[in-house]
């Protein structure tokens, strides 16, 4: 079991103490099966997305073990076609319960793995994921459209939709340069990848048109900076253009306009934004900023509501949520995986964001 003594390295002032961060780790610990599945919450659904996220969280805590159990849950139940369903109940691949295939949520594994192999420095994890990252990045690709962006998903029959989410392929940008940073790792080049993430990049940058108008969303505000898409003065314009509409100063950030609901995944990813940005200060604030959604036990809560009939809402402690914040945490206590992966400084040459280059 964690312990404080292996969580000192994730103490940020006004966020979390040793104590505060190891009962974070168990949490999320507590909350993944047997089989290393790690649902939202037990008894919830998990998604490949958010379980990969959690994985990458207890891996900044050291608990490679566990994380790369997560990994193997991948592996194991992987499709044919290099996918994942969206949704299983309670992580039981038994259970599907959305057998939609989305394209950012398989896509995400090549961040959770590059991760995790510059944690741990293991050659053969690579090795054995490698079948894995490359199959899922293949599906991924063959949603993108002629204008570089990516469908979102296939339909149970297969059907793709290729509407293209803004945030949906800001992160698949993050993930093909983590794939690509695999594929040199193990020297086999993938050229078309390259081609790919450019042309993606090149549709985030330029061609909002290209993709569903989600603009009422946090998300679509900060994700292409996230995602190392849009860096530099045009990732500060990007920022504060929207910041007085999303940012609530000491409650956190709001999930979509208007609603007066903060909620802690997106206040942390905007932590880690400003952070990859080089605004540490402005990350610290908003990651203090929602400190009252931080649950007994140390889970957090998923949001809250400050107008009105004011409440945590949904009331459900997310693995996800915590991961988010160790995540954001460990960024900003110079965790080398994880800033090598949020801020590029060890993606293939001119895949870096400026800040790293």
């Amino acid at each position: 079991m964690t312990s404080p003594e292996r969580t000192e390295h994730l103490v940020l002032p006004g966020v979390l103490t040793a104590e505060q961060a190891a009962e974070t780790v168990a949490g999320i610990l507590a909350a993944q099966r047997e089989d290393g599945a790690i649902p939202w919450f037990r008894g919830h659904h998990l998604d490949p997305w958010d379980h990969t996220e959690a994985a990458m969280a207890l891996d900044t805590a050291g608990e490679h073990d566990a994380a790369a159990r997560a990994y193997e849950w991948l592996a194991r139940h992987q499709n044919g076609d290099g996918s994942w369903y969206a949704a299983y109940h309670d992580g039981d691949h038994r259970q599907v319960t959305d057998h939609g295939r989305e394209s950012n949520f398989c896509a995400y594994v090549a961040v959770g793995v590059w991760h995790h192999y510059l944690a741990t420095g293991d050659d053969t994890f690579l090795d054995r994921m490698w079948p894995v990252v490359y199959a899922a990045v293949e599906f991924v690709l063959r949603l993108q459209q002629p204008g570089g962006q990516i469908g979102w998903k296939r339909e149970p029959d297969g059907t793709p939709v290729t509407d293209a989410l803004l945030t949906g392929s800001s992160s698949i940008h993050q993930a093909l340069r983590c794939a690509l940073a695999i594929a040199e790792e193990r020297e086999e080049p993938q050229p078309d990848w390259e081609l790919a993430a450019g042309a993606l990049a090149h549709a985030i940058r330029h061609h909002p048109e290209r993709f569903l108008d989600k603009n009422r969303y946090s998300m679509d505000w900060y994700y292409p900076v996230l995602g190392g898409a849009v860096t530099g003065a045009a990732a500060k314009e990007r920022i504060e253009s929207a910041w007085d509409d999303f940012v609530v100063p000491g409650l956190g950030v709001r999930c979509v306009l208007p609603n007066p609901w903060v909620t802690g995944g997106e206040s942390c990813e905007l932590a880690l934004t400003l952070w990859a940005m080089g605004e540490s200060d402005r990350a610290l604030e908003i990651l203090q900023s929602i400190a009252h959604l931080r649950a007994p036990g140390g889970m957090y809560w998923t949001g809250y509501v400050f107008e009105g009939n004011r409440a945590v809402w949904p009331e459900e402690l997310t693995t996800w949520t915590a991961g988010s914040l160790l995540l954001a945490v460990a960024a900003l206590g110079g965790d080398e995986a994880t800033t090598a992966v949020f801020c590029g400084d060890r993606l293939p040459r001119g895949l870096a964001p400026d800040c790293c280059r």
